[in-house]
């Protein structure tokens, strides 16, 4: 039986090889040749040379900026009071609620009177002896008397008994103050508030023996209304806030929560430290607030602002506009024929999403606050502005692939 060797000759294989290599190599230069096929639209990678740069740009507008001073603060109690026994005895009587808030002189406690009223009725008892002794020796002075006139009776014996008066007029004097001590120990066994406060917790249930030495007391007032917070500044911005100190103003003082959303409470600055820290470069200061609707609390964090100046007739751009690089601090200014040039600024104070532009930068020129990622000095851009319902929520001007562009009809900035 004939094998493949000898129905092909090894010159036929060689042959057809040969044939196989050629189609191959025809097809590939055909198919090098074709011109490539347009990505379908939308789908389009990178930008065409000389295409213009949607971006959104704003006006630079002139208006008045608040200069704040920012600082971290604690809330401080002006007056926080220790509720202690004046006196030893049994606390019979406790007339508060933990957390109430109590008028000055409002009554909190009553210890056992009982002990303080005898001792008070002793030294009366004693005292009215002595008065009725006192009074008893002055009669018989006057009657020395007037046998001394008579010369009846030596002087010394007159003398004698001046000098009992005047003694029994000392021990008078001390029973009085024996009476007014115990009247006074009398009055410490009504335990009553010494400021105007909010209490804190009970330290000491009815029944139990108090003694004036105890170190944690009855309960402790803290002083709510007013109230102060003590913040720092760094001591660069502490000549400036001196200034209107010394010259009477009062500076506004707003206080935040930890998050510096929620406003908390409005004061006035009230006095500052005497010494910069050195180990920090910062000086403190205190701001005294009405607290009405108490949403200040003792040790309790809060950013504060302080209001310094009000910067008049100001440059002001969105802060979305400054960007920083090589240049320094620098804005995107689009010129009459929709190109944009690198501007250098220098900035000044900052308010809200608002900052001031000292120099650099006139009012009326637009600059880019969106799209400026992609621009290079020259480059030509389209006007365009966001659009609310394809703009993405919760980002600072983020846009979202296909949308949050929306073309204008002009090519005015800021329409």
């Amino acid at each position: 039986m004939p094998t493949a060797d000898s129905r092909f000759p090894k010159w036929a294989k060689w042959l057809i090889a040969l044939i196989v290599l050629a189609l191959l190599g025809v097809g590939g230069y055909l198919l090098w040749q074709r011109p490539a096929a347009a990505p379908p639209a939308g789908k389009r990678g990178g930008n065409p040379a000389g295409r213009a740069m949607p971006v959104v740009a704003v006006p630079a507008k002139s208006a008045s900026i608040n200069v704040y001073l920012n600082g971290l603060g604690t809330v401080t109690p002006l007056k926080t009071v220790t509720v202690r026994s004046r006196v030893d005895g049994q606390l019979m009587r406790v007339l508060f609620r933990e957390g109430q808030v109590v008028k000055e002189g409002e009554l909190l406690a009553e210890i056992d009177p009982r002990p303080f009223q005898a001792q008070l009725t002793q030294y009366e008892g004693q005292m009215a002896r002595d008065q009725a002794l006192l009074a008893n020796a002055r009669i018989d002075v006057e009657r020395y008397r007037v046998l001394l006139t008579q010369d009846s009776i030596a002087k010394q014996l007159v003398d004698t008994q001046e000098a009992q008066v005047r003694q029994y007029e000392g021990v008078v004097k001390l029973d009085q103050g024996l009476v007014d001590n115990a009247r006074l120990q009398l009055g410490y066994a009504r335990v009553t508030a010494p400021i105007a406060g909010r209490l804190g917790l009970r330290q000491v249930d009815a029944g139990n023996i108090v003694r004036a030495s105890d170190v944690n007391g009855l309960v402790v007032i803290t002083q709510l209304q007013p109230i102060t917070v003590v913040f720092t500044i760094p001591e660069d911005n502490l000549p400036p806030v001196m200034k209107k100190l010394q010259a009477g103003e009062k500076l506004s003082v707003d206080a935040y929560d930890r998050a510096d959303k929620v406003k908390l409470a409005a004061g006035t600055l009230l006095t500052a430290d005497n010494q910069i820290d050195p180990a920090t470069g910062t000086v403190k200061l205190k701001a005294q607030f009405s607290n009405a609707n108490y949403a200040l609390f003792p040790s309790q964090f809060a950013n504060v602002r302080m209001l310094l100046d009000v910067k008049e007739d100001a440059t002001v751009v969105p802060n979305a506009a400054i960007l920083r690089g090589t240049p320094g601090t620098f804005v995107y200014v689009v010129k009459a024929d929709n190109t944009v040039t690198v501007r250098p600024v220098k900035l000044g104070p900052a308010q809200g999403e608002l900052v001031a532009v000292d120099s650099g930068l006139e009012v009326g020129e637009s600059v880019v606050v969106d799209g400026a990622d992609k621009l290079r000095e020259g480059a030509r851009v389209e006007l365009a502005s966001r659009d609310p319902a394809a703009a993405p929520k919760g980002g600072d001007g983020a846009r979202k692939k296909g949308g949050g562009f929306r073309k204008k009809g002009g090519n005015k900035a800021g329409e």
